[in-house]
């Protein structure tokens, strides 16, 4: 994981911004307290520990963890799991299981970021439309978009980082944050918010950053805001539909991060059971 250090930025984008949508803003100046994230968004390879994991039971909501269900499809699509390459595929709630069974399994508290801390660590200082600057045709040589990535992802870490080395934040695949998705987050939020978080109150819609392989370069900025959608699920052919797998957003997948301040084993116990119960 990469150490990100406590400070404060400009969160979201400017009206003059190329391809700027309307939720994000108007802009805040907001405080982010220090905090680990993982350099590279998590990998097939270490998905499968959780996934394989025999003290685990499947199904059960009594047991302090639940492993996921067996896939019925290939969610890869082919495109590759061993050897570097994101897990994918996969709800909000999965993301957050695995990182209440690595907390289970290490003593170490880990989530997913908020919105405001993934576009603060995407952003690296920078104040740009992207983390290298203003000009576009630079993209490919840090994500894996819809214009080079050939319709799939790619191994992590092929790209280059950005400057607190971070790679793939944009593109290759589009990662989850613990916020409840809300077009008025910017009109919400305070100036000079301190780390600022959307609690849950339903399954959808909650916010993806970052884009993936299959996102054009022009939506592709450190502000863009993505939201889940229960069309992401439609081909589900379950009933009820997974609350594990999408059948439909092969290209969103998760990064950890790791608070410099950890809570309490109770503090933590009730954080995870308020964001996985919504």
């Amino acid at each position: 994981m990469t150490p990100v250090p406590a400070g404060s930025f400009i969160m979201g984008s400017p009206t003059t911004e190329t391809g700027r949508d309307a939720n994000e803003g108007p802009q805040r100046k907001i405080n982010i307290s220090a905090f680990w994230m993982g350099t590279r968004e998590l990998t097939h390879d270490e998905f499968q520990l959780f996934f394989n994991d025999d003290s685990l039971s499947r199904n059960s909501d009594i047991d302090a963890v639940t492993r996921p269900t067996p896939q019925y499809i290939d969610f890869s699509l082919g495109m590759g799991k061993q050897g570097g390459f994101p897990v994918n595929s996969m709800s909000q709630h999965t993301a957050l299981m695995y990182c209440r069974w690595l907390y289970q399994k290490t003593g170490t508290f880990y989530r997913l970021p908020t919105e405001a801390e993934w576009e603060y660590a995407c952003r690296a200082g920078s104040t740009t439309s992207y983390p290298f600057g203003n000009d576009s045709t630079k993209l490919d040589e840090y994500s894996w978009n819809e214009h080079n990535s050939g319709g799939r992802y790619h191994k992590t870490g092929e790209k280059k980082p950005n400057q607190w080395g971070l790679y793939d934040m944009l593109g290759n695949v589009g990662e989850w944050t613990i916020d409840q998705y809300s077009d008025t987050y910017f009109t919400n939020l305070p100036d000079k918010a301190s780390d600022p978080i959307t609690d849950p109150v339903s399954r959808y819609p909650k916010t993806v950053k970052g884009g993936g392989y299959n996102t054009s370069r022009g939506m592709m900025r450190s502000a863009g805001r993505y939201k889940s959608d229960k069309s992401w699920n439609r081909r589900d052919p379950q009933i009820p539909k997974s609350k594990w797998w999408l059948t439909d957003a092969a290209a969103i997948g998760f990064r950890l991060v790791c608070p410099v301040m950890q809570p309490t084993p109770v503090e933590a116990d009730a954080l995870y059971k308020k964001y996985l119960n919504n």
